[in-house]
């Protein structure tokens, strides 16, 4: 049933995270040994990378900048989380991984996805999840949910046609890749959970 490493995407606001941490309180109940980590973050380096990322007193960093610091903690956070976790038996469940560069960095901001391949390949190589829920919902509907916030984030706080660009980066990556699961994140917490496990409970 259980597939080792398991990643969730989506634009802000689509439910990614409450789908992590839900399948984590699954396996732990179900005695599967699991951890549940996310990006940028996982690692104390990680972590401060993804405060620089997110910083707002600090001035916008280039896109470019954006995607060596996001493999740079990637990279620490697969050596010294991922792969151990992974050795030692246990599943790994992440809140994001390289799918959000592809989409935020390359379709959001712009940059090629040659150059986004050259660096995963310097930076983690072939090393990919064995499954990746993509939680897609409209960005009207990921707005709604955020409005309140009193955390946003930067990249929360970008225009709707910069997450509509995600977004569609997002589904363009799920049509070129059979790892990636289209969940309609649209449905209630418990729908979307449902539809996850039976996914996995099928493979």
């Amino acid at each position: 049933m259980i597939s080792k490493f398991i990643t969730f995407e989506g634009i802000e606001g689509c439910g990614k995270s409450t789908q992590a941490k839900k399948l984590h309180e699954f396996f732990l109940r179900q005695n599967i040994d699991s951890i549940l980590t996310r990006e940028p973050g996982g690692t104390k380096a990680g972590e401060a990378i993804r405060n620089v990322l997110l910083d707002e007193n600090i001035d916008k960093l280039e896109a470019k900048t954006e995607l060596f610091l996001n493999f740079a903690a990637r990279f620490e956070h697969v050596e010294k989380v991922i792969k151990p976790n992974l050795k030692n038996g246990k599943a790994v469940i992440s809140d994001r991984f390289f799918d959000s560069t592809y989409a935020y960095q390359g379709s959001g901001f712009g940059v090629a996805k040659k150059i986004i391949d050259e660096v995963r390949e310097l930076a983690i190589q072939d090393f990919e999840p064995n499954i990746t829920f993509l939680i897609d919902v409209p960005v009207e509907v990921a707005f709604e949910r955020i409005k309140n916030r009193c955390d946003n984030n930067r990249y929360e706080k970008l225009s709707s046609e910069f997450h509509q660009k995600v977004r569609d980066g997002f589904l363009q990556l799920a049509k070129k890749n059979p790892r990636i699961k289209v969940i309609d994140g649209t449905k209630t917490a418990d729908q979307v959970f449902d539809e996850i496990t039976q996914i996995l409970t099928s493979i």
